[in-house]
């Protein structure tokens, strides 16, 4: 490549997502917990005061401030749970993805049902009479909510009662829980594409797929380009699934696009470029289709590669933040619910900045218990086997140096995914 050539690359690319998107060398830990945190924000004028969220008027109604962030979620998640369903076998897949989410769901689910809701009934009405004896009483709400499709809001009708006397606006205690549902549905895909041999021989597939779900997209924006109907159901009927329940098409088809491109991302990272035109040009086209119509349609696959080209050029400072300690989950999960609590126990009365503080506060808190009891002990388990397993094959044998080396840039990825 002659001198010319080689500042021009410089230039217009750093190189391709291969080259940089590896291990912990990027920013993602630090995105996903702006993602999270994000979310508690935008609820806390909606739980808190009954006013929309941030970013609903910008956008005309089409997304607002935590709407956004789970699409963030969904494309991240689709490029580390692709490169995890192509790097392992179908049985660890399933149960890595059932550690991550699970053990930390169900404490959450626990605390909510026999800690919080006790408190807030109390609150209301002075004493426990009734509270586990009620229709949709706490063990109700943990056997309802397990599988972790939500199919039930509240717990003894403590925040309907707390709505009828003034106190709430939203008659779920965690309803933020509700995207978790589609994640795993997204996981599903992922599996059944891996055992089938198309993410590792057949990727073309995968773009069809997008492609699809893109066209659906594109149907429901030629219509009405403000479209703020992706999260509810209209040009397809919902549907009850065996032991999960409630299904919600469009929501699969939404997030699953955004899923989607993160998967197209990854079994593509060696053709994307990492350029900085294309990110300011991704993040100024997120912008004007959320002001000025077809966010969806543009904004989506804009805020895609903004986030991979962010996660790879932001400073190496914020490479450090939430690479070993991922609170994000953990954020997410209970920010909610915590804002319900303190709603009901009078804290917004403070005003927005103090309630959200406050909110913030004990949900960090909560989040790093989370990790520490509960999350990375649950992810120890993750190779549970595995290594006696693989010792027994490779039958002792001396690893490579490269082989070694490839290995351990494996386990790097492997702690995210």
């Amino acid at each position: 490549m002659n001198t010319r050539t080689s500042r021009r690359h410089v230039r217009w690319s750093h190189g391709t997502v291969a080259d940089l998107l590896t291990g912990r060398n990027n920013s993602m830990g630090f995105i996903r917990l702006c993602l999270a945190t994000a979310v508690v924000v935008s609820h806390a004028r909606v739980l808190g005061f009954g006013k929309a969220e941030f970013g609903h008027a910008f956008s005309h109604g089409q997304v607002d401030l935590g709407k956004w962030s789970v699409y963030g979620f969904f494309v991240l998640s689709g490029i580390l749970v692709t490169r995890s369903g192509v790097r392992l076998r179908l049985g660890r897949f399933l149960w890595h993805r059932a550690l991550r989410l699970l053990p930390g769901l169900w404490v959450c689910l626990f605390l909510t049902a026999f800690v919080a809701a006790p408190v807030l009934y109390w609150r209301l009405h002075g004493s426990l009479d009734g509270f586990v004896d009620r229709a949709g009483g706490p063990v109700d709400y943990l056997q309802a909510n397990a599988t972790i499709q939500l199919n039930q809001y509240d717990v003894s009708n403590v925040m309907s009662d707390a709505m009828g006397k003034g106190l709430a606006y939203d008659r779920s205690l965690d309803g933020a829980l509700w995207s978790l549902y589609y994640e795993v549905l997204c996981y599903v895909g992922v599996a059944i594409l891996a055992v089938t041999g198309v993410l590792a021989r057949a990727r073309r597939a995968v773009l069809l797929i997008t492609c699809l779900l893109g066209w659906l997209v594109i149907r429901q924006a030629v219509g009405d380009r403000f479209w703020a109907g992706a999260f509810e159901a209209s040009f397809l009927a919902p549907f009850e699934l065996p032991v999960v329940g409630f299904t919600n098409p469009v929501l699969i088809v939404y997030l699953g696009y955004a899923f989607a491109l993160g998967a197209l991302i990854e079994l593509y990272r060696e053709r994307i470029p990492v350029s900085d035109v294309l990110g300011i040009a991704s993040l100024v086209a997120l912008l004007v289709s959320a002001r000025y119509g077809f966010l969806f349609v543009v904004g989506v696959p804009a805020f895609a590669y903004f986030l991979v080209w962010l996660a790879i050029r932001l400073p190496a400072p914020f490479r450090r933040i939430g690479a070993r300690n991922d609170y994000s989950y953990g954020i997410y999960i209970y920010g909610f619910v915590i804002e319900q609590a303190l709603v009901v126990l009078g804290f917004a009365r403070w005003g927005l900045l103090p309630y959200l503080g406050l909110s913030l506060a004990v949900t960090v808190l909560l989040a790093m218990l989370s990790w520490h009891c509960v999350e990375k002990p649950a992810m120890r388990l993750k190779d549970l086997g595995g290594r006696r397993r693989g010792a027994r094959a490779a039958g002792h044998t001396p690893a490579a140096p490269d082989q070694v080396a490839e290995a351990g840039e494996r386990d790097k990825v492997a702690v995210r995914s």
